[in-house]
């Protein structure tokens, strides 16, 4: 992707964005795949991870968190459908704008926060036809 992830945010800034001269390969490569997942869809840290064929969730949750402020940071998510610890509000008002699927929060859930229905949300990376695959 050549946009310049270098300037600030541009869709509601979440983790901080220290703006670097030059972004890693590995960070770069992770942010473009965060921008091809679509409105009211999702991966998770270990699915972009997989995707591309490259680090883990870790990997993939520490570049999120330093430079996913350039991106849709909210469609990149934990496993389990937790909403980003401290960011909840916020990722909240993104899903309902997108309608990205979600579960109600268990009434004894901290805050009754409703969760991500992964079934539902939970995009695998392939656009157009069957099988073809997006391509970054």
């Amino acid at each position: 992707m050549s946009e310049d992830r270098t300037s600030g945010s541009r869709t509601g800034a979440a983790p901080a964005d220290p703006a670097p001269a030059e972004l890693p390969v590995y960070a770069e490569r992770v942010l473009d795949v965060a921008d091809l997942i679509p409105p009211g869809r999702v991966m998770t840290y270990g699915d972009v991870a997989e995707w591309l064929g490259d680090g883990g969730p870790r990997q993939v949750g520490r570049v999120m968190a330093l430079y996913g402020s350039a991106v849709p940071w909210w469609r990149v998510v934990r496993a389990d459908g937790v909403l980003l610890p401290g960011h909840e509000p916020r990722a909240l008002g993104h899903y309902r704008e997108e309608g990205t699927p979600l579960r109600g929060a268990p009434r004894d859930a901290e805050g009754h926060v409703p969760r991500l229905d992964m079934k539902r949300a939970r995009w695998d990376g392939v656009t157009g036809s069957p099988g073809e695959k997006a391509h970054i």
